[in-house]
């Protein structure tokens, strides 16, 4: 149900409650208009972290989280779980992980946050939060050097974004799996994924993953 439909659902409560004398129609009301809270938290909190990436790339001398980001996600998860919204609370779990992972760089808080989010979007199906937590969950595991695991991790997340047609999510993937294939010494490979990501990134209009395949191209090609 889109926003628009919750507020005009609870508008119409309201006028049952006020003029039909349905007290009982607030309480709908309120959770009508608490899950387009948790809606708007939600996107917020995404446009506060591609600002934070923007920043990031273009001035990271200066680089700082905004006070507000975890905030929001971790308002939306609150408000998701309290509607009983299994699919809400997965994804904003994600987004309080990847807050701590890549804003924080703490993957010791960001990984049970991100295994939990996993969980709860496979029990509704849902392939684009899966595969975003996994991909997290396969940088946390890069990270930590062990690059069998954090491969296995992104795979998984590649095969699901492939399934839902997600293509910029695959080439970032694929370069991805292009460090993990340099870092166990098998170069050719390496190569063969940044091209791979390369011809994906370019034919999808995705730049910021064009940069990233750049950047692997030198770091694997010297």
């Amino acid at each position: 149900m889109s926003a628009e439909d919750r507020i005009e659902r609870a508008r119409l409560l309201y006028e049952r409650a006020v003029f039909g004398g349905d007290a009982g129609a607030l309480a709908t009301a309120d959770r009508e208009l608490d899950g387009v809270e948790a809606d708007l938290a939600l996107a917020r909190g995404r446009v506060i972290h591609s600002r934070f990436l923007e920043q990031r790339d273009q001035n990271p001398q200066q680089l700082a989280e905004d006070p507000h980001e975890l905030a929001l996600f971790e308002r939306a998860t609150t408000l998701y779980r309290e509607l009983g919204d299994v699919r809400g609370e997965g994804e904003s779990l994600f987004w309080v992980g990847c807050f701590h992972q890549i804003v924080r760089q703490d993957n010791d808080a960001a990984v049970p946050v991100l295994d939990r989010s996993y969980e709860l979007a496979a029990q509704v199906g849902d392939k684009l939060t899966m595969s975003e937590a996994l991909r997290h969950l396969g940088i946390a595991e890069h990270r930590a050097g062990r690059l069998d695991t954090a491969r296995e991790r992104l795979e998984e997340s590649l095969q699901l974004r492939r399934e839902i047609g997600l293509m910029p999510g695959v080439a970032a993937n694929l370069v991805g799996l292009a460090y993990i294939a340099a870092g166990g010494g098998r170069r050719d490979e390496a190569l063969a994924l940044i091209e791979e990501a390369g011809a994906i990134a370019e034919a999808s209009d995705a730049h910021r993953i064009m940069r990233q395949v750049e950047e692997a191209r030198r770091a694997v090609g010297n």
